[in-house]
């Protein structure tokens, strides 16, 4: 396993990075409408008494030290990812016993990642072609003193293109010691960055940006639109 105190630091200050989630999922009310995160759990328990769901909707909100939560517009896209977080969406950075907040540097980078997860999961359930969920971008600033794996000499073990075991290791074991995050190279994007927040005060000003559809043709994604515009890019990963 990795040491984690031969790990450098980095202070990552990104504007305009960019993170493609399901459009699937509403904003979630509590998250963009009250926006200081000391009032919610009084609101919540108020809340529970007429309407049950509420906790299905707003998932696990203990998971984020009261002082790490963020609240106001656009304040799901940043927590979300936290309160939801589950065992069975385990990803690079967390076996889903914590949530981590991916970003990318750029939209190139983010567009190759999200293709990546969605190709697995088209492929492991036999889905016809054809296109297929839609996405959303968001835009967001990241201001973070992460830890940083970008030589690939070195940490390795951390960023193997499907093997989470170590970096799930070295991940819990930095944020027990206190880190807010890593910065790490892309594995589907070359020369693309990319961060795992373990907070979402790290991240700021999130705004969405473009819808977007994926063309699954049966074995990969090789296509993507723009639904405002009807403009249909090919993939070349």
């Amino acid at each position: 396993m990795i040491d984690r105190a031969t790990i450098m630091s980095h202070h990552v200050q990104w504007t305009g990075a960019r993170r493609i989630i399901r459009s699937a999922f509403p904003p979630i009310d509590l998250f963009e409408d009250i926006a200081d995160p000391a009032d919610w759990p009084l609101l919540m328990s108020a809340e529970q008494k007429t309407n049950p769901r509420l906790m299905e909707t707003i998932g696990a909100l203990d998971l984020v030290p009261p002082d790490r939560r963020v609240g106001g517009p656009g304040a799901s896209y940043l927590m979300a990812p936290f309160t939801h977080a589950s065992p069975d969406r385990p990803s690079r950075f967390t076996a889903g016993h914590f949530g981590v907040l991916y970003i990318a540097d750029s939209f190139e980078t983010a567009l190759s990642e999200t293709i990546h997860h969605h190709q697995i999961f088209m492929a492991r359930t036999a889905e016809p072609p054809g296109w297929t969920s839609q996405f959303r971008e968001i835009i967001i600033d990241v201001d973070v003193e992460a830890h940083d794996l970008r030589d690939e000499s070195l940490y390795a073990d951390a960023l193997h293109p499907d093997d989470y075991s170590g970096s799930q290791l070295l991940a819990a074991d930095l944020k027990a010691a206190g880190s807010d995050g890593l910065i790490y190279p892309s594995r589907r994007q070359a020369g693309g960055e990319c961060v795992a927040l373990f907070y979402p005060d790290r991240a700021a000003n999130p705004m969405q940006g473009r819808h977007l559809d994926y063309h699954w043709n049966g074995s990969s994604v090789d296509f993507y639109r723009e639904p405002a515009t009807g403009k249909v890019f090919q993939i070349l990963l």
